[in-house]
């Protein structure tokens, strides 16, 4: 008989405030967005409380991990979309995903880049964005048709940033090529590149005004460009940043202005460089720990101090001439002044001001939005995320340019891995540990309860009663908390001359057995004394040392309380009788030291898990090895038995958690989730949940369903997910390889189709492939039908009854029914989709195209496009098929017609758009002069 099991599935992850992206503000500057491993997390700025999580929600696949979190990939950047409630976040598997963060829906997903997302941008209206990636891409979105428009292709490595110019059609990337170049939107193609920097550039970014260009790269420092307009018409500007001939009129090209010197982080590579919103302030985060903010000055300001540089200047040139017995020397010196005083020109604009240092690394900044108020005194203020799950809000002091700490969030979740956890007894409590602090957590609602100090956890107990805990920690020590008060209440200075490993619990609840890297096993008892006032506490009494002959890794206690199982760095494990210490098994078969081992609830079976990658269960009775498994790619962490069951669950350095049936051998399910080592796991006293923690400072929580599954089914869906993921990344390649040929083939930076060949493109095809089937077989009845009818009429017999509704297409006609299964791919997808739509089904969808023009409505944009990507993309076979003619022609009849008239509704849109706005400026005394004079001022750079 098939045996089915119950899944666990994803249910939540929390303890992790920020993770690799960069952190984020609203418009507003009330909230702030930081990511959090594959969600987003939305904290009110003011008071650093969790507003909600952004998390991605993936259909069940053959891991079993259904919910949202299980196997997403990871935010690698987020992008601020202005004037509007979304935000775009990218991943390291190089999809791109808007989320409202006020209704906490992902509204489109992108898939264009193969590897991971490196940098997004949104431009000025937001219409736009342009993601660069590490697969040497730039891909050009349209937020508002919810589709890719192109793809540039030109950068030769990773691409690390990209702005685009306000006002312009133009667009600036840089590379770890060591290239910066400019793109043309509307020529789709490069039309200038800069190669003045020596190695790798790691960011860049404009000015609000769109007039100055900042670029770090590997040296002590920053490159200045100015965005200018040159006159001439017709050639792309000529390379390394200097300025076109006058052929080119239409071009915004950067020009050199030469370089700004950093400070005290001048060792270290930029690692992000950003304006603040209002243009005046710059910051410099090198790849450490150290973040340099500069000044912009304004014109009037970098006037008078270049006019003083230049006087003191002619004063010291003065005063060295005097001194100087001839002409030539006193011309020499002031030649070299001239040429020292143009090359420090362009340091008159910028003013360094601080550098910032933490003592952890500094991951991302942003600076505070124009829109948020500060507090008198105050010039600005950053917001730091740093590599200890941490966040950090700066104000940075006018007068004395000083910094000081506004707000931290960080009680959150651990500064480091969460090395050991613990699970209460009635389950409704959870303690972590890590490398400088213990933690009380709500398991069920993911919220921390209490913060304490402590050394170095690598195991973590509860004491009967649940009211104390004790920790063994790296140096030796066993630290005793009361999780009432959150206050360490006792330290065992010495209770191990080495690392402390494990804690097993006795099972009738007097004490616990330690094991350490001393090569001891101590017994310890629990003593209560009684403190000033009349309160008590828990302490701890040592009973008996049991000497071993190798490091001791992991103990563990039977429940039935007469076995104690000792796992040594020797590769062993040995069994003793726990109430005597006398020798009872040796158990060897692991080739590498065992790291972690459990003992069922029956107490007739141990579990094992080693560096070997394999577990293996052993029987208590004889010590046999009833079977050893290749369980994980990498070592295997932590293992722990079901309660009243043979079912188990094991944990390992591939970041995977797998569920084991160990009365069959066999594999249940595998459980993805984590982005980086798991630790360590904890399984309910039911079984109906199982908690891990990870190197990725998160602590996610895995909760059995009532959904059944089989074991045969689990095992080909996940051949089948390998086989899809293999498509998939074959697929990626093979366009990849087209779109390189062509680039290639042209010798010039261009732009290719935007989109990637995913299995939701390969779905949405198989399904346009069978709604055009099955309406051809609904219309070959009709016309049937519409033939018997004809034929009773003349020869005078009672017409046929009327042909029933299709269930099939859901009563509709064959027409409609098409558009209805068009209409059901996403936007973001149908490009790929017709793109692999045989020759015979792109003609018959070109056919439907006249009656749906015919019919109008909402299909009119639709059909457009679909008209444009067809005859685009099988131009050559419709030219030579006679067949096609009349279906182009009837075509060519209506779609110009409605194109013009949806270009007719948007400018009379516009129109009424634009008269409603000057009746607004005159009803408040403002006039046109008024609004579109400075703004021209402001973006062409009046003293560039």
């Amino acid at each position: 008989m098939v045996k089915a099991y119950l899944r666990y599935e994803f249910s939540a992850a929390f303890g992790v405030i920020t993770s690799s992206a960069n952190p984020t503000y609203d418009a507003s500057g009330k909230l702030l967005f930081t990511a959090s491993l594959e969600n987003i997390s939305v904290w009110n700025a003011k008071q650093g409380s969790l507003v909600r999580q952004l998390s991605p929600v993936v259909t069940s696949t053959s891991t079993g991990s259904g919910a949202s979190g299980g196997g997403v990939a990871e935010v690698t950047v987020l992008c601020c979309a202005p004037g509007s409630a979304t935000i775009a976040a990218g991943y390291s598997d190089g999809t791109v995903r808007l989320w409202d963060y006020l209704s906490g829906e992902c509204s489109v997903t992108f898939r264009g880049h193969k590897t991971a997302v490196s940098c997004l941008r949104y431009n000025g209206g937001g219409s736009l964005l342009v993601s660069g990636g590490r697969d040497t891409d730039l891909v050009v979105w349209d937020v508002v048709g919810e589709t890719g428009l192109y793809r540039l292709k030109g950068h030769k490595d990773q691409v690390t940033d990209v702005s685009f110019l306000p006002g312009q059609s133009k667009l600036v990337s840089c590379s770890k090529d060591g290239l910066v170049k400019v793109w043309d939107l509307d020529t789709q193609h490069c039309c200038q590149t800069l190669t003045g920097h020596k190695a790798e550039v790691w960011s860049l970014d404009v000015n609000p005004a769109g007039t100055r260009l900042a670029t770090g790269s590997t040296d002590n420092e920053i490159r200045v460009f100015a965005a200018v307009e040159v006159t001439g018409g017709g050639g792309a500007p000529a390379a390394g940043g200097a300025a076109p001939g006058r052929e080119d009129r239409d071009h915004i090209v950067l020009v050199a202005m030469g370089s700004v010197r950093r400070g005290a982080a001048a060792h270290e590579r930029v690692a992000m460089l950003r304006f603040s919103g209002d243009g005046e302030w710059l910051g410099v985060q090198a790849a450490g720990k150290g973040l340099e903010l500069f000044r912009v000055r304004d014109e009037d300001e970098a006037r008078k101090k270049l006019k003083r540089r230049k006087r003191r200047r002619k004063e010291k040139v003065a005063k060295k001439a005097a001194g100087r017995a001839t002409t030539g020397t006193t011309r020499t010196t002031e030649v070299t002044a001239a040429v020292m005083m143009t090359r420090t020109t362009q340091r008159q604009d910028w003013a360094y001001l601080l550098a910032v240092s933490k003592g952890a690394k500094i991951k991302a900044f942003c600076f505070a939005p124009p829109a948020v108020k500060l507090a008198a005194g105050v010039a600005c203020r950053l917001v730091l995320s740093l590599s200890n799950n941490c966040i950090e809000i700066l104000n940075v002091a006018s007068e004395t340019h000083s910094y000081d700490t506004a707000s931290r969030i960080d009680l959150g979740g651990h500064r480091s891995d969460v090395r050991a956890l613990s699970l209460s007894s009635d389950d409704s409590a959870l303690l972590t540990a890590s490398s400088a602090a213990l933690k009380l957590w709500n398991p069920r609602t993911g919220s921390c309860l209490a913060t304490m100090d402590s050394g170095y956890g690598l195991c973590v107990l509860f004491a009967p009663g649940n009211k104390f805990a004790v920790i063994g920690t790296k140096e030796g020590t066993l630290e005793v908390f009361d999780l009432g008060a959150a206050t360490r209440v006792h330290v065992e200075e010495g209770a191990h001359g080495g690392a402390v490993w494990a804690l097993a619990p006795l099972p009738n609840k007097t004490g616990f057995f330690s094991g350490a890297a001393d090569k001891t096993v101590k017994l310890w008892h629990w003593s209560v004394v009684s403190l000033e006032g009349g309160s008590k506490s828990l302490r701890l009494a040592h009973v008996r040392t049991v000497p071993m002959a190798d490091d001791v890794l992991a103990v563990r206690c039977s429940p039935d309380g007469k076995l104690l199982a000792v796992a040594l760095l020797d590769a062993t494990v040995k069994v003793y009788f726990a109430d005597s210490m006398k020798f009872f098994l040796s158990l060897y078969g692991h080739k590498l030291p065992v790291l972690c081992m459990d003992i069922s609830s029956d107490s007739s079976m141990l579990l094992t898990g080693s560096s070997d990658k394999n577990i293996k269960v052993w029987g208590l009775d004889f010590g046999d090895c009833h079977k050893s498994l290749f369980a994980h790619g990498d070592a295997v962490m932590s293992v722990a038995w079901v309660p009243g069951t043979h079912y188990a669950f094991s944990a390992g350095k591939d970041r995977l958690l797998k569920y084991w049936d160990l009365d069959r051998f066999e594999l249940l399910l595998e459980l993805p989730g984590h982005h980086g080592e798991v630790w360590c796991c904890g399984v309910s006293q039911f079984g109906d949940f199982v908690i891990t923690g990870s190197h990725d400072r998160s602590i996610r929580r895995w909760e059995r369903t009532a959904e059944p599954f089989f074991v045969e089914e689990e095992r080909e869906r996940r051949l089948e997910s390998l086989f899809e993921a293999d498509m998939e990344t074959t697929a990626a390649d093979r366009d990849a390889a087209a779109g390189a040929a062509g680039n290639d083939a042209t010798g010039t930076a261009a732009a290719t189709p935007a989109g990637r060949r995913t299995l939701e493109a390969v779905s949405a095809a198989d399904a346009i492939i069978d709604a055009l089937e099955a309406a051809a077989l609904e219309m070959d009845r009709l016309r049937t039908a519409d033939r018997e009818r004809a034929e009773a009429a003349a020869a005078g017999r009672p017409p046929p009854q009327p042909l029933p509704p299709n269930a099939l297409l859901a009563g509709l006609a064959p027409s409609a029914y098409v558009l209805k299964v068009v209409s059901g791919v996403r936007a973001s997808e149908l490009e790929q989709a017709v793109m692999m739509l045989p020759f015979a089904d792109a003609l018959r969808l070109l056919g439907y195209l006249p009656q749906w023009l015919q019919a109008g409505g909402p299909a009119v944009e639709l059909t457009v496009r679909l008209a444009v990507l067809l005859v685009r993309l099988h131009q050559g076979q419709l030219v030579a098929t006679a067949a096609a003619r009349p279906v182009l022609l009837a075509l060519q009849r209506r779609l110009r017609g409605a194109a013009q008239g949806l270009k007719d509704v948007v400018g009379f849109n516009l129109a009424a758009m634009s008269h409603l706005t000057r009746r607004a400026r005159e009803r408040e005394g403002v006039t046109e002069a008024d609004v579109i004079v400075p703004a021209k001022r402001q973006l062409l750079g009046k003293g560039a």
